[in-house]
């Protein structure tokens, strides 16, 4: 098995400030692992260190010794390939793109979705949140009036940067009281601060889900789950699976990746909410990419799954 790796860099239209700073491009490192037969599948590594996750350096490393490692391994199936990876480096951002690519060679064999392959009977299309990124009231209040007219349900607001009860306030009143409202600390409250007993909303993790323990332990209503973070498709359903066990609301997020990496996260979900509930996931981000035409656009809210073999998406 050949493994090929290119790096990409992305630019925001606009720069995206969170409680971990400025966020103005995203560095990906885009892979294609192609077998004897010349059938090759892709995925992508999205590592964003400024959110506590691994450097492109350190993926990129990883991704060089998975190449030895596979090119080393003649007729063995997918999960043998990707425990043998997890045993060279055991680095999730780089096994994710590792696994992304076998989920996307499999389909294209097989001539289905990956999502088929994932679920007999996958949802055709997952709800969404729309991002809200103004730092000020007036622009919170007009990105959230479009996107009620858009026809999203969910709205995600930036905390931990100023100003955010005003913000809140202004997206509540030009969104109307039926447009949920999902607030995302990235890290800047305390427990003190988002401790469920103190509050009547639901309460989600996001980066604590990393911590050992975290996913079975039942601390919070929900939990968000991203490829990247998890190592690959087969991992984050995994996850989700523990969760749900233990009474939990899953939803996905992207780590503003591309393409490839969406599209794996869209599959994923879309398998998900054939097995249960799914709350809206956080995939909408390809929208915020400068020059970047949209290949899984966003329709009244929801993304529709790609009809085509394997990611239903081509590398960049």
């Amino acid at each position: 098995m050949k493994l090929d790796v290119r790096r990409r860099t992305l630019r925001l239209s606009r720069p995206l400030r969170t409680a971990y700073g400025e966020l103005a491009e995203r560095e990906l490192l885009a892979v294609s692992v192609t077998d004897r037969n010349g059938v090759s599948g892709h995925g992508e590594a999205a590592p964003l260190p400024r959110y506590g996750g691994a450097s492109p350096e350190r993926v990129e490393h990883a991704l060089a010794r998975y190449a030895q490692v596979l090119a080393s391994i003649e007729d063995a199936g997918a999960d043998r390939l990707l425990e043998a990876c997890r045993q060279a480096d055991d680095q999730p951002v780089a096994l994710a793109a590792i696994d992304i690519a076998l989920w996307d060679r499999a389909g294209r064999l097989q001539g289905k979705p990956v999502a088929r392959l994932l679920s007999e009977r996958p949802a055709g299309e997952v709800p969404v949140n729309a991002i809200l990124p103004a730092l000020d009231r007036a622009g919170v209040a007009e990105q959230a009036a479009t996107a009620a007219r858009e026809g999203y349900e969910c709205v995600k607001i930036k905390v931990g940067v100023g100003d955010d009860a005003a913000r809140v306030a202004a997206a509540r009143a030009a969104g109307g009281p039926q447009l949920a409202l999902r607030l995302d600390a990235n890290g800047a409250w305390s427990v003190a601060q988002a401790v469920r007993a103190r509050v009547t909303v639901r309460v989600a993790i996001d980066e604590t889900a990393a911590e050992p323990g975290a996913l079975g332990a039942g601390i919070a209503d929900a939990v968000c789950l991203k490829i990247s973070r998890c190592g690959g498709i087969s991992a984050l359903l995994a996850a989700a699976a523990l969760v749900r066990a233990r009474g939990g609301e899953v939803y996905l997020a992207s780590t503003l990746d591309g393409p490839l990496g969406i599209a794996a996260a869209l599959h994923a979900a879309a398998a998900l909410a054939s097995q249960g509930p799914l709350a809206h996931c956080g995939l909408a981000t390809l929208a915020l990419f400068e020059g970047l035409a949209d290949p899984l656009p966003v329709r009244s809210g929801r993304i529709a799954l790609p009809p085509g073999p394997g990611l239903g998406v081509e590398p960049l």
